[in-house]
């Protein structure tokens, strides 16, 4: 490969690595939106945590677990650090995509997503000093084992495969999720269900009926603020799962992407206008990350007619999966169990019904998928939060939730001069 074209392969994937780094600042702009400006330190708190602590651990033992090298499929380890190797540097790595150390960057912005998902779920009652230990325990093991499943070349990549007597593969089959809708979205979505149904719900947000009451947030310019940039950080998300700069592969991967999110966020306006007779900015803003999770797993795999149609349907799920999550009770602030668990569940299926691989075997490796990844993530958040439930504890008291979870945790304040105009 010539120099020239490994050098421009490695400054693409770090432009994605900075992207997807941007993508907090998105996350931390919609909680804080969609929650009570007394718990915006707590949220911005956890979001920073996040991305410190999940770097460190992706460097201490978390990129090795994901990445082992040749292992059995199931777990392995390639040892604690980081080691580039003789060729780590040169475009023998990677085929000359990027340099190991890019990767090592790259795919740790990519683990601190999940605990991120499960920050917004959780937001306006989770103790903080119980969610750092689930953020720990959580990202330095649970994820990049999931990882190792598909990405890792694990036992996910080679579903369905077929050899010869030679060992040489005669048919290819193999799970399909490009860039995460099931190995980051709904990892962190699987975990966010199960941390919302052991906190049990706000105070106030439902009635003595059961029936959900709206706690609406105290910046919605932020929401909306935080999924323009969301939006913006997916072109790395994305774009870069392309793994270099090809030309080809990164145009049609941002196509389908933008695609997806503008269906999503319209599909989801429109519906929700159909049913309560309102025009919904929040709903319109979840659609656009609906389309964007929906579409994150066939991104390289689906013609621009096809990632409309996934996005439409991922809107409408929105709408729906809102709906139904206030029936069932569970209270979500921000809404990320129906965008980053529901529609990652549709996007990843959404593989076997369109593109490249539809097909019905496709859509058996996918479910598969879908399958084991769910029972893995709900298994082993619910043992974390369970213990950490009965050991520190994960809620706070009711003083202080209702007095804030700054003044409580943080002893301090967003917004003090607005505070002191109040009184």
């Amino acid at each position: 490969m010539e120099a020239g074209l490994f050098t421009a392969n490695n400054v693409w994937m770090m432009m994605c690595t900075a992207l997807v780094f941007f993508m907090h600042l998105g996350f931390s702009f919609l909680e804080i939106g969609l929650t009570r400006q007394k718990n915006t330190i707590n949220i911005l708190f956890k979001n920073v945590f996040i991305i410190c602590i999940g770097l460190l651990l992706y460097y201490i033992g978390g990129f090795n677990l994901m990445y082992p090298g040749d292992f059995n499929g199931y777990l392995g380890f390639a040892g604690f650090g980081l080691d580039p190797g003789e060729n780590g540097m040169t475009a023998e790595y990677a085929s000359g995509g990027y340099t190991y150390w890019t990767d090592f960057l790259f795919q740790g912005m990519f683990a601190a997503t999940a605990a991120t998902i499960v920050s917004g779920a959780v937001a306006e009652r989770v103790k903080i000093g119980g969610f750092m230990i689930f953020t720990i325990i959580y990202v330095g093991l649970v994820y990049p084992i999931v990882g190792s499943w598909q990405w890792g070349g694990g036992f996910l990549s080679t579903l369905g495969n077929e050899v010869n007597a030679a060992g040489e593969l005669i048919k290819e089959g193999g799970f399909h999720d490009f860039a995460g809708s099931s190995l980051v979205h709904s990892v962190g979505g699987w975990a966010a269900l199960i941390a919302v149904y052991l906190l049990g719900p706000r105070i106030g947000k439902f009635d003595e009926n059961g029936k959900a009451q709206a706690i609406p947030g105290h910046n919605i310019p932020f929401a909306a603020a935080g999924v323009l940039i969301l939006w913006l950080g997916w072109f790395g998300f994305n774009g870069g799962s392309v793994l270099s700069a090809d030309p080809e592969g990164t145009s049609l991967v941002l196509v389908t992407t933008s695609l997806a999110a503008a269906a999503g966020g319209v599909a989801a306006m429109l519906f929700a206008f159909i049913l309560y007779k309102n025009l919904d900015l929040t709903m319109f803003l979840n659609g656009i990350l609906g389309g964007l999770v929906g579409i994150t797993a066939g991104a390289d795999l689906m013609s621009p007619n096809e990632a409309i149609i996934i996005g439409i349907i991922a809107g409408i799920i929105i709408v729906l999966a809102v709906a139904l999550i206030d029936k069932i009770k569970l209270d979500d602030p921000v809404g990320a169990i129906a965008v980053h668990l529901i529609c990652g569940i549709w996007g990843t299926l959404a593989v076997g019904f369109f593109g490249a691989k539809a097909g019905g075997d496709q859509i058996v490796y996918q479910l598969i998928g879908i399958g084991v990844i769910g029972a893995f993530c709900c298994i082993t958040a619910f043992i974390i939060l369970f213990a950490i439930k009965k050991t520190v504890g994960i809620r706070v008291s009711k003083e202080e939730e209702v007095e804030g979870l700054d003044l409580h945790e943080h002893g301090m304040d967003a917004y003090p001069d607005f505070r002191m105009n109040q009184h």
